[in-house]
């Protein structure tokens, strides 16, 4: 009488733990895009969020936005490689320093919109190659949107930006230092 093994079950119903164990095995990838006008707490907002010094703060920086400069949309990429129970998760963390920093801010959503899309049409081309065993994937996850507690409501630039973004990504809007508002100020702002 032939026995079977129960050791490597194999079939649909073991699919669950196959996928977990090449996911445990490679790690994880999340790639977080950061945008908003300068000053409103992104960097530690990020640092808070995983708990470690993931983007430290840039004292150029701080001196350079004191200066009346004409500062374009750039594009910052910060990765780190976070280890929590034996699971490696590779995070990228792209943040937008100079967006919404200029007195005319028409089309200043563009460049964020043109890098999303690159970075789904680079891993579009990368998938169509014959050899893919290794992929650079920066595609976005998640877009976190930092808005101006004005208490005036949204701007145009915003409420454009948010538009545009939530087409090709997850979009979070984040009410930036929003311990500053009451609550009734708080509540009418959303």
């Amino acid at each position: 009488m032939a026995t079977t093994s129960v050791i490597n079950p194999v079939g649909v119903s073991n699919l669950p733990n196959q996928r977990y164990k090449i996911v445990s095995e490679n790690g994880g990838t999340f790639t977080l895009m950061v945008c908003g006008e300068s000053g409103l707490g992104k960097t530690t907002f990020i640092n808070t969020l995983f708990q470690t010094t993931l983007k430290p703060i840039d004292v150029q920086q701080q001196q350079r936005r004191q200066l009346p400069i004409k500062r374009t949309v750039e594009i910052d990429i910060t990765r780190a490689i976070l280890e929590e129970k034996n699971f490696d998760l590779r995070v990228n963390v792209i943040d937008t320093p100079g967006f919404g920093d200029n007195v005319n801010n028409k089309r200043a959503w563009q460049p964020l919109v043109d890098f999303i899309d690159d970075q789904h049409d680079s891993f579009m081309r990368q998938e169509q190659q014959p050899f893919r065993e290794t992929k650079f994937d920066l595609r976005v996850h998640a877009v976190l949107y930092f808005i101006k507690p004005t208490g005036h409501g949204l701007k145009p630039l915003d409420i454009e930006t948010m538009k545009k973004i939530s087409t090709r990504a997850n979009l979070i809007p984040v009410i930036a230092k929003a311990d500053t508002l009451t609550q009734q100020e708080l509540q009418i702002f959303k």
